[in-house]
């Protein structure tokens, strides 16, 4: 092999290898990519916010969560464990690799409120057990009071009795919400609930003229007929807030009734005023209210909820719809 050949032999060997190392470059770099990508779509599936900081201090990359929550970053420092922002707790860890901080945010709100609902649950437990029984021994003494009481005195003996009634009832939504409810299913007609909320009525306390319209219907069903009517009543009490907060002198609360092939409704309106948060409605502990302690519609949600129905608002006008699976009872 002469020189010439040799040079043109060792040249084409030298682009032949230039080519396999070109190659071997698309492909490492293409498997980089392909890897950045991989780890991008790791990122941004994940439940938690994630920021990664470089060494000059920008945002290298961060993922869809964590630009639903920008100012958060700006309010993490080395010290941070949990913060809170627009009612939202959040669990910061910060790490340090390879020169660039790694910074996530898990959104940790309902575990918190879970917590906090164990503890209210168990003190009201304990105070709901502690009251019971000396309201118990005044409402008898109360009782008997009013028999002997005159016709002067008899008025205040009566508020006494209806004060009494609702401290009750408070204590009763109490327990049925820290120990949990189970249903204890009968036939009963809807009509027996009418009478029923008209005599919580009588007891509650409220100072306008309101009208009511309350079209129970003559129908069976088979449900809890008690726990039922501290549906319908924690929602008329609810409607008579509403009335009480408005600037009206009266007010109107209707409840009407329809039935579909599916389900019984009860649609509930009054002329008060406004849900103000609509999201907190059924949240216990939670109430825009100016008396009430945030239970008696979380508890109104759970009862149906037992019985396999469903509660919806609706706005504009306000109403409470109470939605009953349909049950054909044999004596209907």
């Amino acid at each position: 092999m002469d020189e010439k050949t040799s040079i043109q032999y060792g040249l084409k060997s030298l682009i032949e290898q230039t080519y396999l190392i070109e190659q071997e470059y698309k492909n490492l770099t293409n498997s980089y990519s392909n890897l950045q990508n991989f780890i991008k779509e790791i990122v941004e599936i994940l439940p938690t916010a994630i920021w990664v900081i470089d060494e000059k201090g920008e945002i290298f990359l961060q993922n869809s969560e964590a630009l639903k929550i920008p100012k958060l970053l700006n309010l993490i420092d080395e010290n941070s464990e949990e913060m809170e922002l627009h009612g939202q707790i959040y669990l910061i860890k910060t790490t340090q690799k390879n020169g660039k901080k790694i910074i996530s945010a898990t959104d940790i709100t309902k575990e918190k409120r879970t917590e906090r609902l164990a503890s209210m649950g168990q003190v009201a437990a304990h105070l709901a057990h502690e009251i019971r029984n000396p309201i118990g021994s005044i409402s008898l003494l109360t009782s008997t009071l009013l028999k002997r009481a005159d016709e002067k005195t008899k008025p205040v003996v009566s508020e006494i009795q209806r004060a009494i009634w609702r401290v009750e009832r408070i204590i009763k939504a109490t327990l049925l919400f820290t120990k949990g409810l189970s249903i204890n299913p009968s036939v009963f007609n809807f009509s027996e609930l009418k009478s029923e909320c008209e005599e919580a009525i009588a007891y509650y306390a409220y100072s306008k003229e309101i009208n009511f319209n309350l079209n129970f219907p003559n129908a069976y069903y088979n449900g809890d007929k008690d726990l039922l009517a501290i549906v319908f009543q924690n929602m008329l009490f609810n409607a008579i807030d509403a009335i009480e907060q408005s600037d009206d002198e009266s007010g109107e609360i209707r409840l009407e009734y329809e039935k579909t092939a599916e389900e019984h409704r009860f649609v509930i309106f009054d002329s008060g005023v406004d849900i103000a948060n609509a999201q907190i409605v059924f949240e216990p502990f939670k109430t825009s209210k100016l008396k009430g302690n945030g239970l008696g519609l979380h508890l109104c949600l759970q009862i149906i909820n037992a019985h396999k129905g469903s509660i919806e608002i609706m706005l504009n006008p306000k109403r409470f719809c109470i939605n009953l699976p349909i049950y054909k009872a044999k004596s209907e």
